[in-house]
């Protein structure tokens, strides 16, 4: 492990101008902040670039009060960096990571096809935020108030605060950024959850919820952002006698589906990757999932424009 952070300075020099893109959410953000500041001093320069919309408020909150600098990926000129890194994500996670060659893949999820000169990918962990708290733990660096408050709420957000799946070397990160973070800082990230034009999401799903054999099934149609799905998906899992949520959305001429479970004897990105993997991207870990699909792969499957249509077969095809 010691030897870790000197092949990782290795991969780089001091004229290198790294991009770094991320799928922004409280992981990955979190996980890109420890990296610049690993890399500060080391090249000329780190710039961190969304390549989603961010619109869930907890993400926007910890971007603002953080203060991490973030620039949209269509507006970013690939060609001003030699240089290219990649946290809590692989190549094949989002087609704007596909069109780059990555010097660095620092990754938690499930393994694939990715190639990169230096790669650590840790699958048994439950959040990357506890992989780069280590990087920085063997590089020497004390984090600052804000980047141990990043790093404290990535982790607490991908291991649900620890009901999800994680390993003691979770739990060990948490405990040794605990005392650098701003509590009051990370509850007012935390407690900014929802903005109104999302409440309107939660009738829809109560109109539309299907429940089969403890599963809930909603379709919720055109949503403005992804993470909607995610918020009906975790609120779901609140509800007694329900152990697997199932919540769709069509979003940017993909359907995307949320799967969670309560983690006893399921594997969520086991089942996405069975039921969806044919038709696009999907998986995850044991009690989160993810799947996308195109929808024009779905017009000669099913009428994904009628919810209950689509939640049939989505019951189906998960049953």
């Amino acid at each position: 492990m010691l030897k870790k952070p000197k092949r990782l300075y290795e991969q780089f020099n001091k004229d290198d101008r790294v991009l770094m893109p991320i799928n922004a959410d409280p992981d990955s953000i979190g996980s890109a902040m420890a990296m610049k500041r690993i890399l500060w001093h080391q090249v000329s320069g780190v710039t961190i670039s969304n390549v989603n919309e961010i619109k869930r408020p907890d993400n926007l909150s910890m971007v603002r009060l953080l203060g991490v600098k973030l620039i949209p990926f269509d507006k970013i000129d690939i060609k001003a960096f030699n240089k290219f890194v990649l946290v809590d994500s692989q190549p094949n996670h989002h087609q704007s990571f596909s069109q780059l060659h990555f010097s660095v893949i620092i990754d938690h999820h499930p393994m694939t096809d990715a190639n990169a000169n230096f790669m650590d990918i840790r699958p048994e962990y439950g959040a990357n935020t506890s992989i780069m708290t280590e990087y920085l733990r063997m590089a020497k660096i004390k984090p600052s108030m804000k980047l141990a408050t990043g790093l404290f709420y990535g982790i607490k957000t991908d291991t649900s605060n620890f009901e999800r799946h994680a390993l003691p070397e979770d739990m060990k990160a948490f405990q040794y950024l605990f005392p650098y973070i701003n509590v009051t800082l990370a509850r007012k990230i935390e407690y900014a959850e929802m903005t109104i034009d999302f409440l309107k999401y939660y009738q829809i799903a109560l109109d539309s919820m299907h429940i089969r054999k403890n599963r809930a099934y909603v379709t919720l149609g055109a949503v403005v952002n992804p993470d909607v799905c995610v918020l009906i998906a975790d609120f779901f899992m609140k509800v007694y006698g329900i152990d697997w949520t199932f919540i769709s959305g069509l979003y940017n001429g993909n359907l995307i589906i949320i799967i969670r479970n309560n983690g006893i004897r399921k594997d969520a990105g086991r089942l996405a990757n069975k039921s969806f993997g044919d038709l696009g991207s999907a998986g995850g870990h044991k009690s989160v999932a993810r799947a996308e699909i195109p929808l024009d792969r779905l017009k000669d499957i099913v009428n994904y424009r009628s919810p209950s249509k689509l939640s049939r077969w989505i019951i189906k095809k998960t049953g």
